[in-house]
Parts: structure tokens; C-alpha cells; sequence
């Protein structure tokens, strides 16, 4: 059975979220929503998130959840807003927590802030089933990329978050705290190892010059043509060439302010003073890393 999705790009942060739903029910999900958030002023607006709300009135959709794939580092969420205007669920894997508890240092965040993933109205774990209208959604644990990463699989529609990306464009860093290539080599498994005919929806795209971005591919196009990880790799040439690769990687420009927001289901710190909310920059935290 085929969910409807509808996909939406952020150009700004190289996104993709979606709408999917069940055509005759009238029930559909969020996946991945984008807060628009301009890091020179400190400014959030809405804008993307309404384009979403547009269309699910515009379909008369009733949504039931909003998923993240992973605690992103590249964008932030904009849940709770969509929350707000739907009554929608948030969810993400069961891994956030330890997610949390990293981070939870790294921003030196108060002890009230809680590690067990209380943020979210859910935390789903590996292979756990539930309904969206008469679609079961599977959940699989595909961590690698991050420890929380997970897939939703929707009817013949997989949603897979960061774990592969066009196959010109290949496959997720694994260089973030948690991050582990032979783990996302054996999520990418999983998923390539799913029913031939799942369409693969891609988190993001990076497109070369001339080329459109590209939501959806195919699991045969995964195993023949990409660049990072295809059939004639194995295991070992992809960890050797994931492992060079993130060394030469640099820092999302979105990093933090993404990762503070994110842990956190969407909400922004507690505001401080004049009812002012900060968001903060570690110093020297990658250099001392190292």
C-alpha cells in the first residue's frame, strides 16, 4: 500500500520535510519540519512550517504526529509550533536520551534538564508498530549517524533521515559525538535490505549544478550507483572511507543552535532576564575535542 506524500525543500538548510497521509482517511504524520532561523540576527519566523499548514488544511488533513528522524544539526525544529496549530504528538527514537545526556555537558545545561527523553510525548523504539489511519508505521533503528537515528517505514514509503543521501551525493558523517561508521554501515543494510520496491525519502539533498533536488530514490539506485556505499563495497572500504572523509569535514554552521533546540522536542532554553531566550556557542569545543 502507498501513503500520499507531499514533500516540501528548504533551500536554506538543504532540507526536505513532508506530509504523508492516508488518502481516504484523511490521517497523515509531519516528518522533519524546518524552523526558520537566521543565524546573523537571531531571528526565527514561521514561514516554512506554514507552507505545511497551507496544505493540510488546504487536503483537510487530520495530523496525528510529527516525527523527527534524528536530533538534527543541521536545521532546527519547528514541532512545537505545528503542535500548537494541530495537536499533533512529538516524536523520535528512544537513542535522544543518550543524545541528551552528551549534550546535556556540552551546554552545561542545569540539572533540571532531563536526560530521559520527556521533552517529546513519545520515544519510539527499535521495531515498535503503530497506526496512521490504515497504514502500521514501522520504526527501525538505524543509528550510526547519530545515536537516536531512526527510519519510519510507511506502507512502501521509508523516510530514513540522514542515513543516506542521493546517491551522487552519498552518505551521513559519523564524526558527531555517538556517531559510529560500522553502526551506520549496518543501519544502511537494513534499509537496502528492505523490499525492493520501497521508495527511499531523503532527509536532504545537496545537488550539483544543473541538477534539481531529488526527495525520493530507489533502493536498487542506493545499491548501484552510490557514491559512499554500493554493492561493490565492503564493509571495510566504507568504514576506511567514512572514517578519512569526516576528517575533512567542517562544522555545521547550525550546530549549536540546532543541537540545544532539538534534544529538546523544539523548545527553546528557558528565557533568562528581561524575558529574553539565549542560545549558547561553545568556545574551543571542537578544537578541544581533538
Amino acid at each position: 500500500m502507498s501513503p500520499v506524500v507531499k514533500h516540501f525543500f528548504d533551500p536554506n538548510t538543504y532540507t526536505f520535510s513532508y506530509v504523508v497521509y492516508d488518502e481516504i482517511e484523511r490521517v497523515g504524520v509531519i516528518i522533519d519540519p524546518v524552523l526558520d532561523f537566521d543565524v546573523p540576527s537571531g531571528e526565527v519566523s514561521h514561514n516554512s512550517a506554514e507552507k505545511l499548514l497551507a496544505f493540510i488544511n488546504k487536503e483537510k488533513l487530520s495530523i496525528e504526529w510529527i516525527l523527527e528522524t534524528h536530533a538534527h544539526a543541521d536545521h532546527l525544529s519547528d514541532a512545537q509550533y505545528l503542535k500548537s496549530k494541530t495537536s499533533a504528538k512529538v516524536a523520535i527514537g528512544i537513542g535522544i536520551t543518550s543524545v541528551q545526556k552528551t549534550f546535556k555537558g556540552v551546554f552545561n545545561f542545569p540539572e533540571s534538564f532531563a536526560t530521559d527523553g520527556s521533552q517529546f510525548d513519545h520515544c519510539f523504539r527499535d521495531d515498535e508498530v503503530f497506526m496512521v489511519g490504515s497504514f502500521d508505521v514501522k520504526v527501525l533503528s538505524t543509528p550510526g549517524h547519530t545515536n537516536d537515528s531512526v527510519t519510519y517505514l510507511i506502507g512502501d514509503a521509508a523516510f530514513i533521515g540522514d542515513t543516506l543521501f542521493h546517491p551522487n551525493v552519498g552518505t551521513a558523517r559519523c564524526d558527531f559525538p555517538g556517531g559510529d561508521s560500522h553502526m551506520l554501515y549496518l543501519s544502511i543494510q537494513k534499509i537496502l535490505n528492505l523490499p525492493p520496491d520501497t521508495r527511499l525519502f531523503l532527509c536532504h539533498d545537496y545537488p550539483e549544478k544543473a541538477r534539481e533536488p531529488i526527495y525520493q530514490v530507489s533502493i536498487e539506485e542506493q545499491r548501484a550507483k552510490n557514491i559512499h556505499i554500493n554493492d561493490s563495497f565492503s564493509e571495510q572500504d566504507f568504514i576506511s572511507f567514512r572514517k578519512s572523509r569526516d576528517k575533512q569535514l567542517a562544522v555545521p554552521k547550525l550546530l549549536y543552535p540546532a543541537i540545544q533546540v532539538n534534544i529538546a522536542a523544539g523548545v527553546f532554553p528557558s528565557e533568562e532576564g528581561v524575558q529574553q531566550r539565549y542560545l549558547k556557542l561553545p568556545v574551543n569545543m571542537v578544537s578541544n575535542d581533538k
